[in-house]
């Protein structure tokens, strides 16, 4: 495969408005995203926005940037602007979509979604790391993975859920909203209208399954930190010192 990280990011964050430029340890988070794709070392890296300001802070600190329109209804959709103006000529046939609120994600963690892919049948990989906590067994803000283990730390995922589910004995598996996506079946996914379950769970990720796509989910240690409100950036200053 010859992979691209995307990292979609925009201004409009209503709990935490300007999120992808609030300062961690005299760095934006952005910054922090884009180094640590950097990092994991899997192919070229850019920052997809909308934003002159995001634009102009990631080129600063040496990072490459591409222009979209502001009316995506999502970041899938905004990758995949981004991705046919970056690459017309269809050399990247992988993506890996980082989003730009994990300032502390590891490294492993985003080359961990490209091991599916290797298989041809899959058409998009994901994470999940197991639930240990109990309150997050039952949180509608713990998007939960249901899948069949096709092997150790790896999954055929059936569905995705707010709800607690499976039901019975055994680990639950909390969903990472980190993606490798074929190229082909990105640009399969945006063509589609939002699919009825994707509007009842609020869920992106079931248009995929709903339309017969093959997602797969490996297993990660840890659920990396999202940042969508002050407490969480003060955690994530707090983990980055």
């Amino acid at each position: 495969m010859n992979p691209i990280v995307l990292i979609p990011a925009r201004m409009a964050a209503t709990r935490l408005p300007g999120k992808p430029l609030a300062d961690l340890h005299g760095v934006p988070m952005i910054v922090h995203v884009w180094r640590r794709a950097m990092e994991a070392a899997i192919g070229e890296v850019v920052v997809a926005t909308d934003s002159a300001e995001i634009a102009d802070v990631v080129r600063g600190f040496g990072g490459r940037v591409q222009m979209t329109r502001a009316d995506h209804p999502s970041g899938s959709d905004r990758i995949h602007e981004a991705l046919e103006a970056l690459d017309p000529e269809g050399r990247h046939d992988a993506v890996v979509n980082v989003q730009g609120d994990l300032p502390t994600i590891a490294p492993e963690t985003i080359r961990a979604v490209l091991t599916p892919l290797s298989d041809p049948a899959v058409d998009l990989a994901t994470l999940v790391a197991q639930i240990r906590r109990e309150e997050e067994r039952t949180a509608s803000s713990v998007v939960k993975m249901v899948g069949s283990e096709i092997s150790p730390d790896r999954f055929r995922a059936l569905y995705f859920t707010r709800a607690t589910a499976p039901w019975g004995d055994g680990p639950l598996w909390h969903h990472i909203g980190l993606y490798g996506w074929r190229r082909t079946a990105l640009r399969r996914f945006v063509t589609l209208p939002p699919s009825p379950l994707e509007r009842r769970e609020k869920l992106e990720q079931l248009r995929a399954l709903e339309d017969g796509m093959r997602v797969d989910a490996v297993v990660v240690d840890d659920v990396p930190l999202g940042v969508d409100t002050p407490e969480d950036l003060k955690r994530a200053w707090e983990m980055l010192a």
